[in-house]
């Protein structure tokens, strides 16, 4: 017995459907064949009736009351098993076959209306007697209106008619399980021979880890949609291997920014109690270990708010206006350069509404103003704009820094690159704030672009969708 819940295997479920279908056609050919046979086997008896009926009224038996002898003669013994009848207007029986005895043949009301018009009639009835017989009667007229109307009568037993089509009917109970049994056979190999590449995927699939993600689908070069369900999982391993690398990496370089701060508070501590110090000495070993630790609660903060916008959770969103956000990051940046001998100021600005959540949009900004900030020298200016372009805002950090080699521009996105590590640990930046900028663009259907000049400076370009 199945266990409850467990559902049949694609084979067997092909394998059933495809018998179920064939079925379904056998059936409906295997009716439609009978029903054509029947009408067929019809056809030929009253073929068979109208010649009879027409040597009889041709050759004057009726009339001229000639022997069932002369009829037999006449037309050969295939036709043996055809009888007749001669009936008077009103049906009553003037001469006929020896086999009719006992068993007279019924003139309905319809035959005798159209035998007065001078129109045959096919019927099919059953006469009475110690067993019913069902017969196909042609009834065809004799003489026509004004005189009295006579009749001839051909019939033919159902006999050889029923024994033909429960022949058939026997033949189709014997051949459609047969057929159906070696279609659904023959199915059921097609079938396993069809999934054969599939257990083999799966099996390579079941052996693709975390620890081995090099193994990929053998591709049968065919073309065909296994071929291509092979590419689309071998393109998903490349993007697993390539995720997992990257969370490998990231994991790596999150523990040596943590390493050198607690490195530098751990030694400052143990310098501290090597020997007596003055109140003094230890303020000062307090102080520098509270800038470490400070700078370790920013780098947890990051990594916080990175490891949040890689989720892809469900976020704010209302309408943001712009303007009024970059005027508050205007102010904030003019706070942080003041004393660097840098200009914070305000470029072009439009009227721009977006969808999305103020707080990251306006982190996003002062991530990139702050970052332009460091890198631009005293006597440099920053500046923010923002425009409408078509059915985006589009928001612009340009700096006069030092700007960056064109072949960096793809690399300074990741977490941890710092293009030069030394200044950014003293500024103590940790390589985080434009990977968090990329990840609040993207979670906002945005995108993120720079275009820097060694020496001239950077600008950042953000494009988010109109709200």
């Amino acid at each position: 017995m199945r266990p409850p819940g467990r559902r049949l295997s694609v084979r067997t479920r092909l394998t059933l459907w495809y018998s179920g279908v064939l079925l379904a056609i056998v059936l409906v050919i295997s009716a439609f064949s009978y029903f054509m046979l029947h009408r067929s086997l019809i056809r030929d008896a009253d073929v068979q009736l109208v010649m009879v009926g027409q040597v009889i009224r041709d050759a004057g038996i009726g009339e001229a009351k000639r022997s069932e002898a002369e009829l037999h003669q006449i037309l050969g013994p295939e036709f043996f098993d055809i009888f007749f009848r001669v009936a008077g207007p009103e049906g009553q029986e003037e001469g006929g076959s020896e086999a009719l005895r006992g068993r007279p043949l019924p003139l309905s009301v319809e035959a005798r209306e159209r035998g007065r018009a001078g129109e045959s009639t096919f019927e099919t009835v059953a006469l009475a007697g110690r067993e019913r017989v069902r017969v196909r009667l042609l009834t065809i007229p004799l003489t026509r209106e004004p005189a009295p109307a006579r009749f001839i009568q051909v019939g033919v037993a159902f006999d050889e008619i029923d024994h033909a089509l429960v022949g058939y009917l026997e033949t189709l109970a014997v051949m459609v399980p047969l057929g159906l049994g070696l279609a659904a056979t023959g199915g059921a190999l097609l079938a396993r021979s069809a999934l054969k590449p599939v257990d083999r995927m799966s099996r390579t699939a079941r052996r693709i880890t975390a620890e081995d993600l090099t193994r990929r689908l053998a591709l049968r070069g065919t073309g065909d949609e296994l071929d291509h369900l092979a590419e689309t999982l071998n393109a998903m391993f490349d993007r697993l291997e390539e995720a997992f690398a990257h969370v490998r990496r990231f994991a790596a370089d999150a523990a040596h920014e943590l390493r050198t701060p607690l490195t530098a508070l751990k030694g400052g501590i143990e310098v501290a109690l090597r020997a007596q110090r003055t109140p003094e000495d230890y303020r000062e070993v307090l102080r520098s270990s509270l800038e470490d630790v400070d700078r370790l609660i920013r780098l947890a903060e990051n990594l916080l708010i990175l490891s949040r916008l890689r989720m892809g959770g469900p976020s704010p969103c209302e309408p943001v206006e712009l303007e009024p956000l970059l005027m508050d990051v205007l102010d904030v940046g003019a706070r942080l350069a003041d004393g660097r001998g840098v200009t914070v100021r305000l470029g072009r600005v439009e009227p721009v509404t977006v969808e999305g959540d103020l707080s990251t949009l306006r982190r996003a900004l002062l991530n990139l103003v702050e970052n332009a900030i460091k890198y631009t020298p005293a006597g440099g200016k920053v500046e923010l704009s923002v425009e409408r372009d078509s059915h985006q805002a589009v928001v612009a950090v340009r700096d006069t820094g030092v700007g960056m080699d064109p072949a960096d521009v793809d690399t300074i996105f990741e977490p941890f690159v710092r293009l030069d590590p030394a200044r950014a640990r003293d500024t103590g930046g940790a390589g985080l704030g434009l990977s968090i900028v990329r990840s609040i663009v993207s979670t906002h259907a945005g995108t993120l672009s720079v275009e820097s000049v060694p020496g001239a400076g950077s600008t950042f370009t953000i494009r988010l969708p109109l709200g």
